[in-house]
């Protein structure tokens, strides 16, 4: 009795052994699984610096997309609209192929169009008419690049005077110069905090001092007046100035600068409009002397 007994309890001891490991392994996976795991080193770097690896699909992608980065420097596109928009030298040279070749073939098709109606025009008469309308889309494509980035940069204009408010409460709060720019940019959202929280995040990444990056970032996109956030936000970093009353100051500056510039603008439109008022004089005032005339 006793060697079947002890078989079973090292049975029992083993099936007991083997569970707990089990239940061990469990709780050790669980976790390992809910702490944060160590960031990879190389592929954080790749993506700070723009480099990653290209596969075979991309690579060919981009070999036939090369004409279009000649096309593009050939073009030379406004660099500094282009950042503004987010867009890239290869899309801006795409917009104005494609509104060249839609300019070329609209006259084409409507001389086909007017052919199978009967009516017959000269060959010179459709090239010409492609050629003008090629140059005038592409232009049209052109300037409504520029429209696009003269609001948008009137835009973060504003933005950028609430955010010198923002930075300048942070700062009555008794936060520090880099702490003060980070939480006035998370506060608000659109498009200009989305810049400026990541031009942060890249400074914080490549461990350089914000106010270097939103210079950088000012100047690249041509909104000066962000600069002056960062100049203003480097004399706290750097020589421990107060730059509340500084901050408040150039925000107020800022309000009236854009406030003078939309009344500028509203002159400019209503200027315009009295050239139809006065031509609509002109035409009363021709209906009501014709009988006049008529009778002379």
């Amino acid at each position: 009795m006793n060697a079947p007994f002890g078989l079973l309890l090292n049975t029992d001891l083993a099936i007991a052994v083997a569970g707990g490991a089990a239940v061990g392994v469990g709780v050790f996976l669980f976790v390992r699984e809910l702490m944060p795991a160590t960031p990879a080193l190389g592929p954080a770097l790749r993506r700070l610096h723009q480099q990653r690896q290209t596969t075979g699909d991309e690579r060919r992608r981009r070999r036939r997309l090369d004409w279009l980065g000649g096309l593009a420097r050939w073009l030379r596109p406004p660099q500094q609209e282009l950042d503004l928009l987010g867009r890239t030298p290869e899309q801006y040279a795409l917009s104005i192929v494609l509104s060249a070749l839609f300019g070329l073939v609209a006259p084409i098709v409507a001389v086909t169009i007017m052919s199978a109606a009967g009516i017959r025009l000269p060959f010179a008469v459709p090239v010409f008419a492609g050629l003008l309308l090629a140059a005038a889309a592409a232009w049209v494509a052109h300037q409504d690049v520029l429209t696009k980035a003269v609001r948008a940069r009137r835009e973060f204009s504003r933005a950028v005077c609430t955010y010198l408010d923002l930075v300048a409460l942070q700062i009555s709060a008794a936060h520090g110069p880099v702490q003060s720019l980070e939480q006035a940019a998370e506060i608000c959202d659109g498009w200009v905090f989305d810049r400026i929280r990541e031009s942060l995040h890249i400074a914080q990444l490549q461990m350089r001092s914000p106010w270097e990056e939103l210079r950088e970032l000012s100047e690249r996109i041509g909104v000066p007046e962000l600069g002056d956030v960062g100049a203003i936000m480097q004399s706290s970093g750097t020589e421990g100035a107060q730059v509340h009353d500084t901050l408040r100051s150039r925000a107020d500056a800022l309000r009236d600068q854009i406030r003078t510039e939309a009344l500028a603008r509203a002159e400019g439109v209503t200027s315009r409009l009295d050239i139809p008022g006065a031509l609509l004089v002109f035409v009363l005032l021709g209906f009501v002397l014709y009988p006049f005339m008529a009778r002379v």
